[in-house]
């Protein structure tokens, strides 16, 4: 979760011919599949992609990640560029000590939407609970019960043979046999 404080702001408005001013605002987030998936109803695009966001598109995120009940709309008005990139860097964020060895390169080629995640959950028997967690840690268990529930790979003749000889060498060694 982030907590996020959102600056109070002073500003002229031309029209009333007068200053305004705002409070500062502490809001919670949480980059989850929930808000993922409210912010893609709106939309109707894809979030998890390259393409960069518009500035209504992140601020309507942080929307959508906020948890804090009541905030006042005036509070995402006074979002600062300083805010967002702590919320990008949140975003970005493994929030697992879960890493990969030997992680292939491979580019998916797919576009991962909230429905794809949700089919992912349910295939894998993930409870649904674990839509709040910080979606970076959602992926890696994802990833995690895939590779737990793929079948070995197979060895090829080589890693066969190798494996044999290092085998049938230490047999030797051990039993001081010459075959």
């Amino acid at each position: 979760m982030l907590q996020l404080k959102i600056p109070a702001i002073e500003r002229y408005d031309e029209i009333k011919n007068e200053f305004l001013s705002s409070k500062e605002y502490t809001i919670q987030l949480e980059h989850s599949l929930v808000s993922l998936s409210k912010w893609e109803s709106k939309w109707c695009k894809a979030f998890l992609t390259k393409e960069e966001k518009t500035i209504e598109e992140t601020i309507d995120y942080i929307r959508c990640m906020t948890i804090t009940q009541n905030v006042d709309p005036q509070a995402y008005v006074n979002i600062t560029n300083d805010n967002i990139r702590t919320v990008s860097r949140y975003i970005e964020m493994p929030m697992t000590a879960t890493w990969f060895y030997n992680e292939q390169t491979k580019v998916n080629r797919d576009i991962i939407t909230s429905e794809i995640i949700y089919y992912w959950m349910i295939s894998l028997t993930i409870p649904f609970d674990c839509q709040k967690w910080h979606l970076n840690r959602l992926l890696t268990l994802i990833k995690v019960c895939k590779e737990k529930n793929d079948k070995p790979k197979k060895m090829s003749n080589n890693e066969v043979m190798s494996r044999n000889k290092t085998l049938n060498d230490s047999r030797r060694k051990k039993l001081n046999s010459k075959g």
